[in-house]
């Protein structure tokens, strides 16, 4: 609130100007990351406020947005009700996760040709807030699955220039790895998942944050140990990864999937032979390979590439479940409880009215009371049980209530 103050200008009139608007929080994609890691330690993010007007008619300069970057396949899902807010996939897509506070307005804005000098400016807006769940898919063509041990890294190091982690030992990996492959101008991505084991669609071994990747891929190479040289039985492990898939998410265990018996080089002949028979029974397409000879892998290039090629992109959600634009949900103007015996009003829109409010000015306390009369609070005290004569709390303010009360 203020007035012009000028020499020679005796009755200068209202020149306080608006406030600024806060910023906003946008998630937005970057492409050169690739994991979530940056959000392990901190979990709050604010935008600025916007600037307060000044006299003279002077603007406040409206605070900069917030942009936290992410990589590309991140799920934003709401942390109350776990509903999806969005899918981001492509490089630089964005989505407003909370928009900033419009800004108050000054009182030059209330003059008019019967209200001259209005002494009294409105508070800005409070600023959106959600709780929200990152989750990230990796977005690759080609998902290497089976069990820890099973050859993955190895074939990945030697299709394309990751450089993985190899050793002779359950779990090598960790974490999912991407590999660039590269068939004369065609280039496909294949993600090495870490190894699953019985139990992994409830959890088992990291199961769900394993799984979780392979959502995306559009065929899945499964991997199989034909050697058994650590005791297992291949064909055994094959079908308890497929349940697993399945029951995981039914489409998955439907999604295109090719058998690599890995190893062939350590292999008996009969065995091989054998288990390549059991498989092709049951509708797979069957390689044979050995990631560290490198027998059967160039073949094995030739047909990815092609089949990569010619399948549609997995899209994991439809376009009708997802929420291209998130719409907040306005929130109740105010909240009616008992604190020490009294009626409260709490919530941002009274506190917003009360700043905005200048209790010296009977133009301002008009303005004040129209803004309860058009809200409903007295209704809602009145249900609530509020007589003639009592203390309200408004924001922590005392009020009384005066049934006749004007201004």
């Amino acid at each position: 609130m203020s007035f012009r103050r000028e020499k020679n200008i005796p009755n200068g009139g209202p020149d306080g100007g608006n406030g600024g608007r806060g910023g906003s929080v946008i998630i937005r994609v970057n492409a050169a990351k690739n994991t979530l890691l940056d959000f392990r330690f901190r979990h709050k993010f604010f935008a600025e406020n916007g600037a307060n007007g000044g006299n003279n008619n002077r603007m406040g300069k409206s605070a900069p947005d917030l942009i936290i970057e992410v990589p590309p396949g991140t799920i934003v899902r709401s942390a109350d009700n776990d509903e999806l807010i969005a899918d981001l996939v492509e490089d630089d897509a964005e989505i407003v996760i909370a928009e900033g506070g419009r800004g108050g307005l000054g009182n030059i804005n209330f003059a008019n040709s019967i209200r001259q000098a209005p002494r009294f400016a409105t508070a800005g807006k409070t600023g959106q807030e959600l709780r929200v769940k990152l989750e990230l898919k990796l977005i690759a063509d080609v998902a290497l699955i089976g069990f820890p041990n099973a050859g993955k890294s190895t074939l990945l190091s030697v299709i394309s220039a990751a450089k993985p982690k190899i050793a002779d030992y359950p779990f090598t990996t960790v974490e999912p790895i991407l590999g660039v492959v590269a068939k004369d101008d065609f280039r496909f991505v294949v993600a090495d998942i870490p190894g699953l084991i019985s139990g992994a669609a409830e959890g088992a071994g990291m199961g769900h944050d394993f799984l979780r990747h392979i959502e995306r891929t559009r065929i899945l190479l499964h991997l199989i140990d034909a050697s058994g040289q650590e005791g297992r039985d291949p064909y055994a492990d094959f079908q308890i990864i497929n349940n697993e898939l399945y029951r995981y998410k039914e489409e998955l265990a439907e999604r295109p999937q090719w058998v690599l018996l890995n190893k062939t080089d350590i292999t008996p002949a009969e065995e091989l032979k054998e288990l390549k028979a059991k498989i092709e029974r049951d509708g797979y397409k069957v390689y044979l390979i050995s990631a560290a000879t490198k027998d059967g892998v160039e073949q094995l290039i030739d047909d990815l590439a092609a089949e990569v090629q010619s399948l549609p992109p997995s899209l994991p959600y439809e376009e009708s479940e997802l929420l291209k634009t998130y719409r907040f949900v306005e929130e109740e103007k105010f909240t009616i409880m008992k604190q020490g015996g009294k009626l409260a009003v709490e919530g941002a829109w009274i506190r917003e009215l009360l700043q905005s409010t200048n209790f010296d000015d009977y133009e301002s306390r008009r303005h004040f009371q129209r803004q309860i009369d058009a809200s409903g609070l007295e209704e809602a005290l009145f249900a609530a049980g509020m007589k003639a004569g009592d203390t309200v709390l408004l924001d922590g303010s005392e009020f009384e209530f005066d049934e006749d009360a004007e201004g």
